[in-house]
């Protein structure tokens, strides 16, 4: 496998691996890490060539965890790898000290001198001064303290007024899955006219799309011992329940068994092959468990149309989740 199908342009000057490496996992509420652990199996994710950092400040301690990991790093291995973070204020007035403050606050613990791309997050549109803060945030980009801008959860109707008003986005981090494809409807198109990338979460479905719930009975909520599954068990109620869910393992499991594959390659595969999307982020538990081998096996296989009619055949009697959810991010307002 060659490192040019591991990775992708961001932008013109900026290179990822199509599967980044998520730490919304240390943030709590997916088992307790141990630090000195956590950064050392970071390093070998490094070593395997997943080299993409995907994390917030809102993460707990992941800033802290990339800023511990990259000290370990020597210069050349350091040029290899990239760090995106996410600043999520409270909605309220944003004022260039504000601003000021809290990627500075980034910037420290994550040790780097520049962010690669600040992805920004706004909870409540009725408040518009999430425009205020990208007009700030461009700012910090032109000093050079921040190298590329990016969205999360924002939907397409925001991303038009932003676009509008000069903003230069490279990507919108958004949940894209073979069960929640609602960025199609609105977004896909609109991102392919502005040469803007998508970045998929929820491809995995927090781990649902596994061999180890294929067959199972319906979990109960004491069952889901992580905010991931209980997250995403919503999802695949929304969208049409856990029978239809176990039809869509079946036909998964199937296709994965030909490709030589697990569930979750396929799930991911299906997700990085579509257009505009320029990589999928997996959660990383950091000492608790690690995929780095399943994640390799992504990048070894195609799907071809009779698998895509296989999966076709299972989603199309599904609920339309834009219907009920509404497009990318609404599910957060």
């Amino acid at each position: 496998m060659s490192q040019q199908e591991k990775t992708t342009k961001l932008a013109p000057d900026f290179q990822i691996c199509k599967i980044l490496n998520g730490l919304w996992q240390v943030a709590g509420g997916h088992g307790q890490i141990d630090k000195k652990t956590a950064v050392e199996q970071m390093l070998r994710y490094h070593k395997a060539g997943f080299t993409t950092w995907d994390m917030a400040d809102i993460y707990g301690p992941a800033e802290e965890f990339l800023g511990e990991f990259r000290k370990l790093l020597e210069k050349e291995e350091l040029a290899k790898s990239q760090a995106l973070t996410k600043f999520v204020p409270n909605p309220g007035p944003m004022t260039r000290s504000i601003i000021d403050y809290y990627i500075e606050q980034s910037i420290k613990k994550m040790n780097v001198s520049s962010i690669d791309v600040l992805q920004f997050h706004w909870w409540d549109y009725n408040d518009t001064s999430y425009l205020d803060a990208l007009h700030h945030l461009t700012k910090l980009q032109e000093e050079g303290k921040i190298k590329h801008l990016g969205l999360t959860n924002f939907d397409t109707d925001r991303m038009k007024i932003m676009v509008e008003q000069g903003f230069k986005l490279v990507s919108n981090q958004v949940q894209y899955s073979i069960l929640d494809q609602r960025p199609e409807v609105k977004m896909t198109p609109f991102c392919k006219k502005h040469g803007i990338k998508l970045l998929s979460y929820g491809t995995l479905l927090g781990g649902f799309f596994s061999k180890k719930y294929l067959g199972k009975t319906e979990p109960t909520r004491a069952d889901l011992d992580t905010l991931s599954l209980q997250k995403y068990k919503n999802m695949i109620d929304a969208w049409g329940g856990w029978n239809l869910f176990q039809e869509l393992l079946v036909v998964l499991d199937k296709i994965a068994t030909k490709h030589q594959v697990g569930i979750a390659n396929v799930a991911t595969r299906f997700i990085l092959d579509k257009p505009c999307v320029a990589g999928t982020i997996i959660g990383a538990r950091l000492g608790i468990t690690e995929h780095i081998s399943e994640n390799q096996k992504t990048f070894g296989f195609c799907l071809d149309d009779e698998d895509y009619s296989k999966i076709k055949g299972v989603t199309s009697r599904a609920n339309n989740l834009f219907d009920s959810i509404g497009d990318c991010g609404d599910e957060y307002r």
